[in-house]
């Protein structure tokens, strides 16, 4: 359904790039998910829920070898081979590279499969295997380690991006990236919370992108747009009220799900917690950069649009607007569910967590309702972050815009190693793609030309050719040459019959 959803334009190049790639890189994810489905019935004989987590504890120690005279847990290999499906479909790192590129699709289609569907059902499968992760550190700090990277490196991306769906859509993989930290420290309950309070506000800002994108007649550059705070009002706003929840401002609903993932990963003492720490607070500043540079590029600085974009330009009409208003609200009051859905009993025993792992419930006992959080955010580094990356964003891209220009051209290397987005895509071109046309063309050459073709059809046909050739000359129509080759075999029929079996005696 992705693949058709991002080439819904079947006509452009770029489309049917874009829904190939999605569904190449989500096949590789598949792979280590069918593995993982694999060892689970290897091992449990079942693939009921139920029977598998009850079975589970009484496997936490078996093993299994995967190499030669080495043994490995054998649930962290299910865990780990499970979590490689939710890397595809939720996009970690290195198999997020289609989802920038599932961009092609028209805005709505990108507000579902980023906000909604497709993207957070990794995030809910690692959840709902609560029970298996929890036996596995080691599976846990392999998904710490993935999400921290994801969340702050594929941050980075979005401060060199000018497409603004493509700055969104980089901003969906940091936020996954929040959301895997949270399974890795075992907070589940607040991974899901992100994931509902991140789909409210991450619609919002795909619908009012696809609003400032019908107004500018089909334009998607940020370069080419500012000033649209006077023509779009209703778009402004809600595209304020978004890019805020997106970073996580006190009272949104960001802000109550980000900083709980960032809570728990400081009151986590699993391996690998310390680093994944560090990487969401810098997320914290790089998110609140990237967004408002978004907002202040196309909504504030000069107007940069030629005067026939100028004469047309205005609100677009009611249904895009107020989808947006109805966006908005969930974008500010879901997040006060908090306490039901994080603290309390709103899972029931969907998610398990071990009690050595359970930092969603020493969180819980510091918790003293939505004030008391907020109030606590405000005194917190991640505030403090959001707040310089907000004005750092502003002072840039309003007042010195030179500053972007010249630190890009001074940090040049850095600058295109962002661009080209790690080199992600030039060596999957290369090595995957580039590797897979090789082989084909080495099977094609080997099998089909030189083997099928040239030895097999063409070969044998040259071969009847040149018997038939050889064959022809004997057939002279000369009746004394058919006499001469009957005597001839004649006489080799006695002397293999002298030769070969003598008479006895």
């Amino acid at each position: 359904m992705s693949y058709l959803l991002i080439g819904f334009w079947y006509k452009r190049p770029t489309a049917i790039y874009a829904n190939l790639k999605a569904f190449l890189v989500n096949r590789v994810g598949d792979f280590g998910f069918l593995l993982g489905i694999a060892a689970v019935v290897l091992y449990f004989n079942t693939l009921d829920y139920a029977e598998v987590f009850t079975a589970a504890p009484s496997m936490a120690d078996a093993t299994i070898e995967i190499f030669g005279g080495v043994q490995w847990s054998a649930m962290t290999v299910i865990c780990i081979f499970l979590f490689i499906g939710a890397m595809g479909k939720s996009a970690q790192v290195p198999l997020h590279v289609w989802l920038p590129y599932s961009m092609e699709g028209p805005t709505p289609i990108s507000a579902l499969i980023h906000a909604a569907t497709m993207v957070t059902a990794g995030i809910f499968m690692v959840a709902r295997m609560s029970p298996l992760f929890e036996l596995s550190e080691t599976a846990l700090t392999f998904v710490l380690v993935i999400g921290s990277i994801t969340a702050l490196f594929m941050g980075f991306l979005g401060l060199v991006q000018n497409d603004i769906k493509r700055v969104i859509a980089y901003s969906t993989l940091s936020q996954l990236g929040y959301m895997t930290v949270a399974l890795g420290v075992s907070a589940y309950s607040v991974a899901i919370f992100h994931l509902m309070t991140h789909a409210f506000f991450k619609a919002l800002l795909f619908l009012a992108a696809g609003s400032v994108i019908i107004a500018m007649h089909h334009e998607q550059d940020m370069r080419k747009m500012g000033g649209l705070k006077k023509y779009m009002p209703i778009t402004y706003w809600t595209s304020l009220i978004g890019s805020l929840a997106l970073i996580g401002f006190p009272g949104f609903a960001g802000f109550f799900s980000k900083d709980t993932i960032i809570e728990a990963v400081q009151a986590s003492h699993i391996a690998g917690s310390g680093i994944a720490y560090v990487a969401v607070l810098a997320g914290v500043f790089i998110t609140a950069l990237y967004s408002f540079r978004l907002f202040f590029l196309v909504f504030h600085t000069e107007e940069r649009f030629d005067e026939h974009t100028r004469s047309h330009l205005h609100e677009t009409p009611a249904v895009v607007t107020v989808p947006l208003i109805m966006l908005a609200i969930p974008s500010i009051v879901s997040g006060y569910w908090i306490d039901p859905v994080v603290f309390g009993d709103y899972f029931g025993n969907a998610i398990h967590v071990s009690h050595a792992h359970d930092v969603v419930g020493h969180l819980g006992e510091e918790f003293h309702g939505v004030w008391g959080f907020i109030l606590h955010g405000i005194t917190g580094p991640a505030f403090v972050l959001a707040l310089l990356g907000l004005g750092t964003a502003w002072y840039v891209y309003t007042q010195k815009p030179a500053i972007a220009e010249q630190a890009a051209t001074r940090f040049q290397l850095i600058y295109r190693i962002l661009v080209n987005k790690y080199g992600f895509d030039r060596f999957n071109e290369i090595f995957v793609a580039g590797g897979a046309r090789g082989t084909g063309w080495t099977f094609w050459k080997l099998g089909d030309v030189l083997l099928i073709d040239g030895l097999l059809v063409n070969g044998s046909a040259k071969l009847v050719g040149w018997v038939a050739g050889v064959v022809r000359h004997v057939q002279s129509g000369y009746l004394y040459h058919y006499a001469f080759s009957m005597i001839i075999g004649l006489l080799v029929l006695l002397g293999w019959f002298i030769w070969v079996a003598p008479p006895a005696g």
